[in-house]
């Protein structure tokens, strides 16, 4: 038993140096963001936890003017109400910038119905547009 303690640790200083070392390949180079996109993704992330919290209040908050008069009310508490719905998590992609100040940012909202613990869902796909709106960001279209 001892001799196996001792030449498992040799093998894997052996085979350390020929592993490729963390790093960037070709495909893993990212371009630069700037401030704003880090702001307009903050934003988003800010809107999403509302949504998995169901804190409408501080969602509302986050949305634009314009979506806030084209959005019926309703639509707007329902992505936001309980339901039967269970809120799980979210996931963000990597936005890209539409125009100057706004960006558009893929999510998926993983979720399911309430009493199905086990069974395979399929996640909401859809996409968030963040906009500056004066000084802050916003959410200019629902997901």
């Amino acid at each position: 038993m001892r001799l196996i303690r001792l030449a498992f640790p040799s093998l894997l200083f052996f085979t350390l140096p020929t592993m490729p070392l963390a790093g960037k390949s070709r495909g893993s180079i990212r371009s630069a963001v700037d401030q704003d996109y880090i702001s307009a993704l903050a934003t988003a992330d800010r809107f999403l936890q509302a949504w998995q919290t169901r804190d409408e209040e501080a969602g509302i908050l986050l949305l634009t003017d314009r979506v806030k008069q084209r959005t019926r009310q309703n639509a707007v508490q329902e992505f936001f109400s309980s339901g039967a719905i269970t809120r799980e998590s979210f996931e963000i992609g990597r936005g890209r910038k539409l125009g100057s100040n706004r960006y558009q940012f893929p999510v998926t909202l993983f979720h399911k119905p309430s009493g199905h613990a086990h069974k395979w869902m399929h996640p909401r796909t859809s996409a968030l547009v963040v906009v500056r709106a004066g000084s802050d960001w916003a959410i200019d279209k629902l997901p």
